[in-house]
């Protein structure tokens, strides 16, 4: 696809990965919708970047833990710039959720944004897209590998890999989709020094990425015409490192 002049809905564009994949498809003369919850600042300078490469941005708020606002902010970037022809689906939350301290709201909280919202957004995205589209989720390693202290967000990229396939099936031929599953390109708020020591050691490249691999991987697959329900590791060879002892 070419992209210059085309339009794109980054969810999750304020802060962390989001913002470097919006930033990147305004680099590359898009009219980006840059979606966000809380992160008001953020969003707002990723759209001043965006705007100074050439491109064009319009910032949205929206809680899309509420499957209605999915619909609304879909149709409100389509609306603004009269089409829609990529949606990146970023928005997530990760969460240290030890099994004795889950609780039912937080599981369905987990859930609603990690899994149901890129759902949500992917079905209303496709009714925008009758031209052909692309959409792209984000997953992460917790959907590959088993993280006991973060059960329930790895339920949530685990079903959201699933998802990719479905959707790819059933919106197949005018629409492609698929997943990234990024590694560790930034360290989660929470996390020490010493536990990011811990990744580089175990990491087969034996460093940490940057939201520069992930950014790479999209365009990659926003350029892959021939490539649907897919699921890019880009994790510097986690996934097929040796079981520890």
């Amino acid at each position: 696809m070419e992209l210059r002049g085309r339009v794109a809905l980054v969810t999750g564009a304020g802060r962390r990965v989001g913002r470097a994949l919006a930033e990147a498809l305004g680099h590359e003369g898009m009219r980006v919708g840059v979606h966000y919850h809380e992160s008001d600042h953020g969003a707002r300078d990723t759209a001043e970047v965006i705007t100074r490469a050439g491109g064009a941005a319009e910032v949205l708020r929206a809680d899309l833990r509420d499957p209605a606002a999915c619909t609304r902010l879909v149709n409100a970037v389509a609306d603004r710039f009269g089409a829609l022809h990529v949606l990146i689906n970023s928005a997530a939350s990760m969460l240290r959720t030890p099994i004795g301290e889950v609780t039912p709201e937080r599981w369905d909280e987990i859930m609603a944004l990690n899994l149901r919202a890129p759902f949500f957004c992917a079905q209303a995205a496709a009714r925008r897209m009758s031209d052909g589209g692309i959409i792209i989720n984000i997953a992460d390693l917790g959907g590959i590998e088993v993280w006991p202290g973060y059960i329930p967000h790895g339920v949530s990229k685990a079903g959201l890999l699933h998802l990719t396939r479905g959707l790819a099936r059933a919106l197949a031929p005018t629409v492609r989709v698929n997943a990234i599953a990024p590694g560790t390109v930034l360290l989660p708020d929470d996390w020490t020094e010493q536990e990011g020591e811990r990744l580089r050691r175990t990491t087969p490249l034996g460093r940490h990425g940057s939201p520069d691999d992930v950014v790479g991987a999209m365009l990659y697959l926003l350029s892959a015409d021939y490539v649907t329900g897919e699921t890019l590791v880009v994790d510097g060879g986690r996934h097929v490192r040796a079981p520890q002892p």
